[in-house]
């Protein structure tokens, strides 16, 4: 999977955000610089919880429509 700006995500977080549509339409609403500094998190994720969270920690920072 890849972001916007042609960057590849690591699988995990990719999968992660497949399996919340909220976290991924914030991922994607993110600038790129955001977007790098996520993918960079998502790298030094060791288990797959780490990795829930990170991804729940983008759709609970989110602003309200």
């Amino acid at each position: 999977m890849a972001n916007e700006n042609g960057g590849e995500l690591p699988l995990g977080l990719g999968m992660a955000l497949a399996q919340h549509p909220g976290a991924m339409a914030r991922f994607a609403s993110l600038s790129e610089q955001e977007q790098n500094a996520v993918i960079a998190q998502a790298h030094q994720v060791q288990s797959r919880g780490e990795m829930r969270a990170l991804v729940d920690g983008l759709s609970q920072n989110s602003p309200s429509a």
